[in-house]
């Protein structure tokens, strides 16, 4: 609070002195990111923020590239979300992803950096609601049903009493010896064909798709059950593969399914010609009591016979009725007649028919024997003599031509070498050349003293001096 008086200007206190102000802040240092550093940076971020989420969104802009990955849109009202799932995770899905489908994906959250945008890298996904097996086994029996796979059109009826019955099952289970009971009871000289196959796994469908063609390769197999017993829905998911259903379809012949319990119902049942509740129920279908059968053909043996006598009483009584009508009176010894006149016809026509072929064997050994005379082996080998000869001759007398030439030239040879100058030389005399050996020296008062001559002898040459001459 001041005072009520104020002291005097001049006696005012003096203010005190300011202190110095402080020095201003340095501003921070600038850091310049790229934008790969930045990109790198905001994934590792997200990675590490997000390593593994579970998403529900309804699928779009779903379609499959040529690598084998999924590429989608997961959204909901407010937002979308691009996400991924690559080949192999997507091989292990029970179902297909498609547009408008609702799901949970489960994956990790990333940054793609060439294009600058985040994404979720599905691992694993799940039909919202809806089982994944139940749903994977609506997609493919409609997707089957359009291609016509299920028509009554294309079913196949099976054999009455095959000849070779196939069967693809596992060796372990139930189902085959009850089948094999079944039949041991109802048809006991049947022949089996089993080919044993998984009917539970991973590659259970690949196996029972494989025992399917190869069994339908044997030659003789009429029918094919194929199935397995009891179980879960993944344990009878094998039959719900569409390699399997298509490996029923292909098949050349008939194929029974038998899969699960009466209430279990797989693809293969829509496929096949026939389905069977059971595996003993298919052997059952597949042949009927051999009793029953064989008492069908007796009945039909009955009933055919008994017609046949009726028939043959019915027509000899006709029979009867026309031989004793009075214009068939006769009418033997009429036939007698006729069949001594076809008698004598058919004597003369065999008779003209030898003679005509007398006639014509007699005109082909003619001509048989006419172009022997003029066979082209006959007269090849005759040729072929002559050629010999000839070519014998000109060798011979290319020989004594030859030897007459030999003999002229030896003697030739002689005269020349009578007359050759260097025969003369072999017995010891000597050719004089001047040095050029331009001119051959014949006398000594052609050379003076101190002179170069050259002296051919028989064998090499000689260059000497002349130091003196004598005449």
């Amino acid at each position: 609070m001041s005072n009520l008086f104020d002291p005097p200007f001049e006696d005012s206190p003096k203010e005190p002195e300011s202190a110095p102000p402080a020095p201003a802040p340095a501003p921070p240092e600038r850091r310049i990111y790229t934008v790969s550093e930045l990109a790198a940076g905001l994934r590792e971020l997200l990675e590490m923020t997000y390593p593994e989420i579970w998403v529900e969104g309804e699928i779009s802009n779903c379609r499959i590239w040529h690598t084998g990955h999924l590429y989608f849109t997961l959204k909901d009202e407010g937002a979308q979300l691009k996400a991924v799932m690559f080949r192999t995770p997507l091989r292990l899905l029970r179902f297909k992803p498609d547009d408008g489908l609702r799901v949970v994906a489960r994956g990790r959250l990333t940054v793609y950096e060439p294009k600058g945008e985040y994404q979720v890298v599905c691992e694993h996904m799940e039909p919202h609601g809806l089982g994944a097996l139940q749903l994977a086994f609506e997609q493919l029996k409609k997707r089957l049903q359009v291609e016509g796979l299920f028509e009554a059109a294309r079913k196949r009826t099976l054999p009455v009493l095959p000849r070779k019955i196939g069967i693809v099952t596992s060796l372990e289970g139930a189902a085959i010896r009850d089948i094999i009971h079944v039949l041991a009871r109802r048809y006991p000289n049947a022949h089996l064909v089993i080919r044993p196959s998984r009917v539970q796994g991973e590659d259970a469908a690949a196996d029972i798709a494989t025992a399917l063609r190869a069994i339908a390769k044997i030659p003789g197999v009429d029918v094919i059950i194929v199935g397995r017993g009891g179980g879960s829905i993944e344990d009878l998911w094998a039959f719900n593969e569409e390699r399997v259903a298509r490996a029923i379809a292909r098949s050349p012949v008939p194929v029974v399914s038998a899969v699960g319990h009466e209430t279990d119902v797989t693809i293969a049942d829509f496929v096949a010609d026939v389905r069977a509740p059971t595996p003993s129920a298919a052997a059952e279908i597949v042949v009927a009591r051999k009793d029953e059968f064989c008492a069908g053909i007796d009945r039909l043996t009955d009933r055919l016979r008994g017609a046949e006598r009726q028939r043959v009483t019915r027509l000899r009584g006709r029979l009867h009725r026309l031989a004793g009508r009075p214009g068939l009176a006769g009418f033997k010894g009429r036939i007698a007649l006729r069949g001594r006149r076809v008698a004598d016809l058919s004597h003369d026509l065999k008779r003209h028919l030898l003679a005509s072929v007398a006639r014509r064997a007699r005109r082909f050994q003619a001509v048989r024997l006419k172009l022997e005379t003029h066979d082209l082996r006959r007269r090849l080998g005759r040729l072929r003599a002559r050629l010999i000869g000839a070519t014998a001759g000109l060798g011979s007398a290319m020989g004594t031509r030859r030897h007459a030439a030999e003999l002229a030239l030896q003697r030739a040879a002689a005269r020349l070498e009578t007359l050759s100058p260097l025969g003369v030389l072999a017995r010891g005399y000597a050719v004089c050349w001047n040095a050029e050996r331009s001119a051959i020296m014949r006398e000594s008062s052609q050379a003076t003293p101190g002179q170069h001559v050259r002296v051919t002898l028989h064998k090499g040459e000689l260059e000497c001096r002349v130091e003196t001459t004598r005449t």
